[in-house]
């Protein structure tokens, strides 16, 4: 039997915010960050939230998110990323989202978040709603901090790229699998399966949509993560994360080697 897997973005799609930006004040109460960066990420986050971001918005904020976290502590980076969870992401989680997800689960298909942010970010939520992987960009770290070098960019055809190896790794039909996504610049996402679907779409993947007969789907209903996960599977959380933070640093490291070759 062929196995088929569901692909999640992340932003916007599972969380009514940009998880990269979320943990600006954090950061900046952690010593990261200082006070120009945040007012920096405000506008961003904005931006983002009233309008997406086009190829060359993104290009610029993974430039500067790259440069900005430079020389950062990874370990501090994971603790203030898992002391401020509950309170940063908790509140943002789409109720609609944790309701697809629980009916691909129930069909028995693998889940998986495929987002932009890094992964320090995108697997402690992964691990909360319980996903089978998540996968972020990988940035390189050296004697435990950032060195400013992309691994692996999770973004564009970079996104398409790795569900393939994933499909070849895990056995998944990619004809049978389904992806949700909001911004066009995520369109090889789509075209990756057999069953796209446009979540909160920009005006130009909004159009393309309707175009191509892709179902649209706009949530509205932002829920506590805490009151919609049930109790008994908050406590498997930590096991079902146990192998991710392998399993993307693998995919990561393993894009680069190829990306270098």
């Amino acid at each position: 039997m062929t196995r088929a897997a569901a692909f999640f973005d992340l932003d916007k799609t599972i969380l009514a915010t940009s998880s990269a930006l979320a943990f600006t004040r954090p950061f900046y109460r952690g010593g990261l960050i200082s006070r120009s960066d945040v007012v920096r990420s405000a506008y961003a986050q904005f931006i983002f939230l009233a309008s997406g971001a086009d190829h060359d918005q993104m290009e610029t904020m993974r430039r500067y998110m790259s440069s900005l976290v430079t020389g950062w502590d990874v370990a501090k980076v994971r603790q203030i990323v898992g002391e401020t969870l509950d309170q940063i992401i908790d509140p943002v989680i789409y109720d609609e989202a944790v309701l697809l997800i629980d009916e691909h689960r129930a069909w028995g298909r693998d889940i998986i978040i495929i987002s932009s942010s890094g992964t320090e970010v995108v697997e402690p939520i992964g691990e909360r709603l319980g996903v089978d992987l998540a996968v972020g960009t990988q940035l390189e770290v050296i004697n435990g901090r950032y060195s400013g070098e992309i691994l692996f960019y999770a973004y564009g055809e970079g996104k398409a790229q790795a569900m393939r190896d994933l499909a070849a790794e895990r056995g998944y039909d990619l004809a049978a699998s389904y992806a949700y996504t909001d911004s066009i610049t995520d369109l090889p996402m789509l075209q990756a399966v057999g069953n796209p679907t446009v979540v909160n779409p920009d005006s130009e993947l909004r159009r393309l949509a309707a175009e191509r007969g892709w179902p649209i789907f706009d949530f509205r209903q932002p829920v506590a993560m805490h009151q919609r996960i049930p109790p008994e599977r908050r406590r498997t959380l930590a096991v079902v994360g146990a192998g991710t933070a392998v399993t993307v640093v693998a995919l990561g490291l393993a894009w680069y080697v190829r990306r270098r070759r």
